[in-house]
Parts: C-alpha cells; sequence; structure tokens
C-alpha cells in the first residue's frame, strides 16, 4: 500500500481527538476483507438453505459489512457493549462470533448461543462477546443501550459499587445499531435525548441503506437525512462515511469510538450502505425497486470494492484473494453440515427460563410473616412502601430509583430551602436526600425511556427501581415491558436477564380521577409471561410484598393502589428490615363458611363491608386477598371453595376478559364437583371511568354490589 493511502487511514479530523492505536498493516485490512467475505457467503448459504427448506426465514446483512467490520475493529469484544440489530452479521464476526454459533441460530439448534434455538436468525446475542440480546422490535435496543451506558456512568459516581458488579471498565463504550427506518421510531429521539443529556458513552451507528422494507428513506425522514436534524443535541458528535469503504469507514469510527472513551460524550455515525439483497427471504424488492436503482447499488457492492482495491494497492494478488474465498467458502459449507446435524431443544425446555431458576420468590426462603415483629405508630401504605424502599437501598447499593417527578428536587443546590418533592404521592419522599442524586433522579416524562432505561441497567447489574406515575399512562412502555423486559431472560436461554421493579399507582375510587386516572387493566399484563404481577391491599403486605420484589431475580410489576395509599383502615406498625411475603401467597382476611369471595386490591375492603352487612342477614362469608396475582395462590383458592362450594371473583376491572375470568373459568374447570353455585363475578361495567361521582360510582364494584352478589348465590 502506498503511503498516501496509509496516510489517509490515520488522518485525523480537526474536531477529532487524538487517537491512542495505530495504524493496522495489511494483515488487518486482509482480516476485515475475510470477514467481509465470510458475512456475504453466510447470507448465502443460509438463502441457499432456505430455498432447500432446511432453515426457516433469513434476513442478510448483504451491503452493510464495511462499517460493521470497521466497527468490530476499534471496539473491544468482551469490554465494550453491544446493542445490534439483524443486518449487524459482519460485526458479530468480527467481534468473535463463529459461523457455526451463526449457522446453528440459522437452523434453531439448542446449541445456538445466541438464542438456544428461541428466536429467529440474525437476532444476535453472546453472553462472553456482550452482545445483549437483540428482539424483533425495531428500535427497542437504542433506550436499553442508553441504560446500559447509564450503568456505567453511575457505577463510576458510586465507587463502592464497581467492587459489587462485573464487567465494568471505566473507558468503556456502549454501541447500539439501527437501520433509517428505525430512526423514525419515537425512541430514538429519547436515547438520544437521555445519552445527550447525560453525557454517556454511547456510540449509535444508523446503517442507512436507503430503505425501510419498500418506504424509502426520503418519505421515512423529513429532508431524507436524519443526521442533519440532530445536529443541535449538545456533546453529540457526528460523523457522516461511506459505509460501503472500509477505509472511511475505519477512519470514521476509531474517531467516533474515541470519542465516547474519552466521556466527552455520545457519537453518532451516519453510513451510507447499500441493501443488494431484498429486506428479507419475505420480500421481494423488484415490486418497488426498479433494475437501475439496484445495478446503482451493486457497482457500491463493499466486498467487491474491497477485494479490488486490496489488490490495486498491491496489499495481496489475484490468486491469494482467491484462495481466502477457497478457505471462507469452505468453512461455510463444514459449519453449516454441522450445523443442520446439531440436536434441536428438547420439546420439555419449552417452559424453561419464563422466570428465573435460581432465586424462587415464592419459596420458604422468603416467607417470614409468621415471625414479622411490628414497632412504632401505625404508618399508611405510602408510609410502609417509602420505609421499604429506605432499607433496601441501605442493604444494597445496586439499587436506584428512578422515574418522573420521584426526587425531591433535581436542582441539589435547593435541596436545603425547599420541602422537595418525593412523587405526587410522596411515596419516595427523602430518598435523595438521604441516597443522593446518583441513585435517585428524576427522568424525562417518556414512560418507555423509563423502562428501556431500566433494563439496561439491569442487565449490567443494577438493581432499578423505577415508577411510572400512573398506571393510565404505562402504554408508552408496552412495547419494553412485554417485549424486552418480561422475554430477555426465555429468549436468551437464561444467558442474560433484567430484573428490575416497576412501580405504578393504579385504580379508581378517587373522585374526580375519570378516565385518565382512575384505570386498572391488569389483565393486559397479567397474560405476559416472565412478569411477576403484584397488588398489595394494606401496608403491611405492601411492604413485604415490595421487599420481595426488590430481593427477587424477575422483572415485576408493583401495583398500588392510590385509594389505598393513606387509608386509616389499612395502616400498619413497621415491620423488621427483614420481614417479606412470598409471592403466590394468599391471605386469609375472613373466616367464613357459607360462601367465598376471592378478590385483591380495593375490592377486599369493600367485600370486608358486605361480609360484614350480610352476616346480619345470617350469612357467612369467607374473604381471601390473592395479594399477588402472577403467580397466584391456586391452592388457596381450591381450599376455600371445597370449604363453602359458593364462590364470587370481585375485582375492580372490567367484567368482560378480565382476571377474574381466568380464576372463574379455573375454578368451574377444576371443581366443578365441589361448587352448589354458579361461579359469580362482580367486576367493574365494560366502559370507562367517568369524572361525575354518581357515574362513577355506578360504573366502579361498590361494597352495595358484593352485598347483592352474596344474597344472590346464598339464594340460587
Amino acid at each position: 500500500m502506498n503511503e498516501t493511502k496509509v496516510l489517509k487511514l490515520v488522518r485525523k479530523a480537526d474536531s477529532a481527538p487524538a487517537t491512542t492505536t495505530e495504524l493496522p498493516d495489511h494483515k488487518l485490512l486482509l482480516e476485515m476483507y475475510r470477514t467481509m467475505y465470510l458475512s456475504r457467503r453466510l447470507d448465502d448459504k443460509e438463502i441457499q438453505l432456505k430455498g432447500q427448506n432446511r432453515i426457516f426465514f433469513q434476513i442478510s446483512g448483504a451491503g452493510h459489512e464495511a462499517v460493521l467490520v470497521a466497527a468490530g475493529v476499534v471496539l473491544r469484544a468482551g469490554y465494550d457493549w453491544f446493542y445490534p440489530y439483524y443486518r449487524d452479521r459482519a460485526l458479530c464476526l468480527q467481534l468473535g462470533m463463529t459461523p457455526l454459533e451463526q449457522l446453528l441460530s440459522a437452523v434453531g439448534a439448542e446449541a445456538d448461543p445466541n438464542s438456544h434455538g428461541r428466536q429467529m436468525p440474525s437476532h444476535w446475542g453472546h453472553k462472553k462477546l456482550n452482545i445483549v440480546s437483540q428482539s424483533s422490535p425495531t428500535g427497542t435496543q437504542l433506550l436499553q443501550a442508553v441504560g446500559s451506558a447509564e450503568a456505567s456512568y453511575r457505577f463510576s459516581l458510586i465507587p463502592e459499587l464497581q467492587n459489587r458488579v462485573s464487567g465494568f471498565h471505566d473507558d468503556e463504550v456502549t454501541y447500539v445499531s439501527l437501520g433509517d427506518g428505525t430512526s423514525s421510531e419515537g425512541e430514538f429521539w429519547e436515547a438520544l435525548n437521555t445519552a445527550s443529556n447525560l453525557k454517556l458513552p454511547v456510540l449509535f451507528l444508523i446503517e442507512d441503506n436507503g430503505y425501510a422494507i419498500s418506504v424509502p428513506v426520503e418519505v421515512q425522514t423529513a429532508g431524507g437525512d436524519v443526521s442533519r436534524l440532530i445536529e443541535n443535541f449538545p456533546s453529540l458528535y457526528i460523523q457522516r462515511c461511506d459505509g460501503t469503504d472500509p477505509i472511511e469507514s475505519l477512519e470514521t469510527m476509531r474517531r467516533a469510538v474515541e470519542y465516547c472513551r474519552q466521556r466527552r460524550g455520545p457519537a453518532l455515525v451516519h453510513a451510507k450502505v447499500i441493501r443488494p439483497y431484498s429486506h428479507s427471504l419475505s420480500d421481494d424488492e423488484k415490486l418497488y425497486r426498479p433494475d437501475e436503482e439496484r445495478a446503482g447499488d451493486a457497482e457500491r457492492d463493499p466486498v467487491k470494492r474491497f477485494g479490488a482495491l486490496l489488490i490495486d494497492e498491491g496489499v495481496i494478488d489475484q490468486d491469494g484473494l482467491q484462495q481466502i474465498k477457497d478457505e471462507v467458502d469452505r468453512e461455510v459449507n463444514e459449519a453449516a453440515e454441522i450445523a443442520l446435524a446439531s440436536a434441536q431443544p428438547p420439546r420439555e425446555t419449552a417452559t424453561m427460563f419464563v422466570y428465573s431458576p435460581d432465586v424462587d420468590p415464592c419459596s420458604k426462603q422468603f416467607d417470614t410473616e409468621d415471625q414479622v415483629q411490628l414497632s412504632g405508630n401505625p404508618g399508611t401504605m405510602v408510609d410502609l412502601i417509602n420505609r421499604c424502599l429506605d432499607t433496601e437501598m441501605a442493604r444494597d447499593l445496586r439499587i436506584v430509583v428512578f422515574g418522573e417527578d420521584v426526587a425531591d428536587c433535581s436542582r441539589d443546590q435547593y435541596l436545603n430551602s425547599v420541602k422537595g418533592k418525593g412523587g405526587v404521592f410522596k411515596v419516595t419522599a427523602n430518598l435523595q436526600r438521604k441516597y443522593g442524586s446518583e441513585r435517585v433522579f428524576n427522568s424525562p416524562l417518556a414512560e418507555a425511556n423509563i423502562v428501556g432505561r431500566a433494563i439496561g441497567m439491569a442487565t449490567r447489574g443494577l438493581k432499578p427501581v423505577v415508577e411510572i406515575q400512573f398506571f393510565d399512562y404505562i402504554w408508552p412502555a408496552m412495547h419494553q415491558i412485554r417485549n424486552e423486559l418480561a422475554l430477555l431472560r426465555w429468549r436468551s436461554g437464561n444467558e442474560w436477564k433484567a430484573p428490575a421493579v416497576i412501580r405504578v399507582p393504579i385504580g379508581g375510587y378517587l373522585k374526580g380521577g375519570a378516565v385518565y386516572h382512575s384505570q386498572s387493566g391488569v389483565s393486559t399484563f397479567t397474560q405476559i409471561p416472565g412478569l411477576r404481577v403484584i397488588y398489595p391491599s394494606n401496608a403491611l403486605d405492601a411492604n413485604g410484598l415490595l421487599r420481595t420484589a426488590i430481593r427477587s431475580d424477575d422483572p415485576v410489576l408493583f401495583l398500588e393502589h392510590k385509594h389505598l395509599y393513606r387509608q386509616a383502615y389499612n395502616k400498619s406498625q413497621y415491620p423488621n428490615d427483614e420481614f417479606m411475603i412470598p409471592f403466590g401467597k394468599a391471605k386469609k382476611v375472613r373466616e367464613g363458611s357459607d360462601l367465598s369471595i376471592i378478590t385483591y386490591g380495593a375490592l377486599v375492603q369493600r367485600s370486608l363491608v358486605a361480609a360484614k352487612q350480610m352476616e346480619q342477614q345470617g350469612v357467612s362469608v369467607e374473604i381471601i386477598d390473592l395479594r399477588s396475582l402472577v403467580p397466584y395462590d391456586w391452592a388457596a383458592v381450591a381450599e376455600t371453595v371445597k370449604k363453602t362450594n359458593r364462590v364470587i371473583v370481585a375485582h375492580e376491572d372490567s367484567l368482560s376478559f378480565g382476571y377474574g375470568a381466568e380464576i372463574a373459568a379455573r375454578i368451574a374447570a377444576e371443581l366443578f364437583e365441589y361448587l352448589d353455585a354458579p361461579v359469580k363475578r362482580v367486576c367493574a361495567l365494560d366502559t370507562f371511568v367517568a369524572y361525575a361521582p354518581q357515574l362513577e360510582d355506578a360504573i366502579l364494584p361498590q361494597a352495595s354490589d358484593v352485598a347483592q352478589a352474596i344474597l344472590e348465590l346464598k339464594q340460587y
């Protein structure tokens, strides 16, 4: 290679940080070519296998190889952290993933390190290389990458933490990639906002091949150039390159990575690449791309161009290049044969790793309820939740608390002159004062941002306990909860986990709450495998169940009924700091013999009021408070049904398709011979909660509705 070309490789832009590594020699250039060609041949092999019906899906990284290999050269496998997307085959190969490992994914083999046969091919994940398991929804990885980098940031602020977690390096970088289409997702902008605001070491790589399936970039993006739209983000170092040119890409990626390592903020590389194959084998680009456009892409093919350049510059001759190709072809064919002969996951493994195999929050280890020691004046549910957060934060430095308005005061200089916020319901009051802004802090008003960052932090070893301010506004975070938080362990075959806790004020019975401050759609979440759902009805249970949630190894949705926060009837003295209630353990709050009520949340007290009223008419009612919705205590349900032979399921959610329907159906299916009457449900109307008090009372189940159901069931 001539001196001009060598100098081009090490040239620095005026604004770029100084590099600390020298230019790689010809050996690395040949290694880069080999990886690029290997990536392309793996795509071709998978396409061949799909045509033979020997694999079931294929999506290629063709045309993206140059910039991805460049990224793999300047980043450090097992040191930096990686949140790739499905085109990143060449990056994973450069980091150290083998052709066999990638083909094991294609055939769905049990030995596949990416997902152990649980995800589509090209959904990358590799524990040893720090490639965090990737999913199909576009863009959900962005906020998790920010959370990963933020974990590093918080480790640096809390030196004591650095000995409590593994894999922390003070100059590590978190890489995250996306296509040009994904830049239309709101989570892309949320990720840029937080990364820039906190100056996090995140390297964003936009692999712009001009199309999101069939939608061209100018339809996706105003002006057709997303990097022009984000130029005013503070501390964001933006670089653009021809992503089909490995030399230019290497130079660009080196500058961007060094900027992040120096902790100057995030960097974004906008690489223009090509897509010589269709989006996937489920797509035919000839339907929307003319021949001349596709021919123009072919002229920019990075593998062909780089091979020709290496020959022109004297790095290798034609025979040497062909030898590399022949070696790669043999390696791919041999790997394919091994992969095709590899065992599929046994059928009995389907339900493994939905939850932690190591920590069982339903076990006796988490049951200290019978030994509880109470002291002090009675406190409300707010008081006892706050006490639990306080004592657990003192016990475990890994716990961070964040969300909207949860801090006392974001401007630390005012902490001594203001009373402090501590959440709209004061549940997190004074935690920032006691544990500092490094561990208790406010988030943007963006629910996906809260949960996505929490997933990234939890993956790195922190224990986020985050708050969604109102259940009514949890829906922007649904992608992160359903497709990421609850699924991470299962989809990676237990390689990765994210045991975060999401606290959520929920429910109605607050005059003036109306449609958007009274929702109670728990059934949407209880049907998500991998997510624990907890719903206490009183202060003491809230304390013990939250402690279990924090100490468990699974993601937990912890629902706190707003109406119950400060009721006098559910107060309790304060338990000791080891007080825990296991998940899946119901509580019998009233003995009875004539019929049973299975309930939870605000309906516990309303059921008690109704039961006392009906006792005057000679009806003895037993009441079971589930407390834990996923898992729930089926043994307690079965015991009470066998005892009384009549049962009501009562809850605040709507009647149709609600949580109670599952309980009622299971009772009917498994306990039918013990029933002397049909299972009855008391629930909210199939509508929304209104603002006018008389409408709210009519919509939500009242004690009188429960009493009427008791009477009807007794008379059946």
